[in-house]
């Protein structure tokens, strides 16, 4: 089968799963082609200038595919002009409601008048998260597939074996408005401990400073399911999180990791302080998190739902 990925890049969130799921299905047999788009590295003129650049490279596009999948809905863009079998775009969250917090108000009207319509673009339509799915079901009418983000846990052979940081906590994730990193620098000074903001290194030196410290910090106003999470699950990291969307599938509250209201700063601190001086509720946490994760989030678990979704496709 031959397919062809389309995302602005192929690290970090969405693009890096998308990196990851066509390295596990090379290693099935598919042949899978990741398509590269140049794009200016402005706030505002990204997405577009990726759309645009990335349709003319479409339309120039000689070679036919059995599938063309596209991560996220600037991708959509590109997809369209694909010669392909079958069209799939795949969504990690509400993408009108990202644009709303992030940009502004008339962006996000603009955005939610022509999301139902680029959406349509696509055959089919598949999320990480069934918050997403029952959401877009509910505003437009669209069935989408949950296909969650595996974790691939043959990976952490290349991390290195670390001396733990006593009262180390660390954030990995972008240095963006809806990640709350704002809300964790502002309690900084209070934290019985010492930060570390992971916020634009290789996944191999983030994993690292991961495994050396005593909790995993996600603030975020907004989400799908970040997967530093279940890194951190699979680590014996404990996990202090928001309960915003999807991360209370895999966090339930006291069992996998503790969750607090978003933006809410006072909660965090005294999250953050509490856990830091209670190592018997560390280890309740991390163990029930990581035979969660192994269950239910691994490649050995989810690759043949991987498989079959393309199967059928065609």
């Amino acid at each position: 089968m031959k397919i062809l990925f389309i995302s602005p890049r192929y690290d970090g969130g969405i693009g890096g799963h998308a990196f990851r799921v066509a390295e596990k299905l090379r290693e099935h047999g598919y042949d899978v082609k990741l398509m590269h788009v140049p794009h200016i590295p402005i706030k505002n003129i990204k997405n577009p200038s990726f759309a645009l650049f990335g349709a003319m490279k479409a339309l120039f596009d000689t070679e036919k595919y059995d599938v063309v999948h596209a991560w996220n809905i600037p991708s959509a863009f590109v997809m369209k002009f694909v010669k392909a079998k079958k069209k799939v775009l795949s969504v990690h969250g509400v993408y009108s409601e990202q644009v709303k917090t992030i940009h502004s108000t008339v962006t996000s009207e603009m955005v939610n008048l022509a999301e139902s319509q680029v959406l349509k673009f696509a055959d089919v339509l598949t999320t990480d998260s069934k918050l997403v799915q029952r959401i877009y079901k509910e505003k437009l009418g669209l069935d989408f597939v949950y296909l969650p983000a595996p974790l691939d846990i043959a990976k952490f052979k290349e991390i290195p074996d670390v001396k733990k940081k006593t009262n180390q906590i660390v954030y990995i994730g972008r240095d963006s408005f809806e990640k709350g990193i704002d809300i964790l620098r502002k309690i900084e000074p209070k934290i019985n401990g010492t930060v570390v903001y992971c916020t634009n290194i290789p996944w191999k030196d983030a994993m690292t400073v991961l495994k050396e410290s005593t909790v995993l910090v996600v603030p975020s106003r907004m989400e799908s399911l970040p997967q530093t999470i279940k890194e951190a699950s699979y680590l014996k990291i404990p996990v202090i999180a928001t309960s915003v969307g999807d991360i209370p599938e895999v966090i339930k509250n006291d069992e996998t990791g503790i969750l607090i209201p978003p933006n809410d700063q006072d909660k965090l601190l005294d999250a953050i302080n509490n856990l830091l001086v209670n190592q018997e509720k560390i280890e309740k946490l991390t163990n029930s998190a990581y035979d969660f994760v192994i269950k239910n989030l691994t490649w050995d678990v989810l690759l043949p739902k991987y498989v079959e979704f393309y199967e059928k496709l065609v």
